[in-house]
């Protein structure tokens, strides 16, 4: 338990803690990241994935993003299952079915 002393002034503001030594690291990628990049370039290939609209044709009105009002949602084809933006396109965009 702390002092009264040392409460006052942590209380008052004028208590300084020593400096750490530690510095924080330079982010970098780890393998993990590296591995998860190439089945995400894979998967991007083999759906024909592209970050352009294809004409009219963009995930925005396709059947299989969750939220198109989105600028990036969920892609929930079943060859896909990935995030993606609302310009993109890929093979399997399919329109959005009329209500009825």
């Amino acid at each position: 338990m702390p002092s009264s002393r040392l409460r006052r002034h942590v209380a008052a503001g004028t208590v300084t803690l020593p400096m750490s030594d530690y510095v924080i690291p330079e982010p970098e990628p780890k393998e993990i990241d590296e591995r998860v990049a190439i089945e995400l370039r894979h998967l991007a290939d083999n759906a024909v994935l592209r970050g352009s609209p294809s004409g009219d044709e963009q995930c925005e009105n396709c059947r299989y993003l969750l939220e198109p009002s989105r600028d990036i949602s969920y892609c929930w084809h079943p060859k896909l299952r990935i995030l993606v933006g609302a310009s993109w396109w890929c093979q399997w965009w399919e329109a959005i079915p009329e209500p009825g």
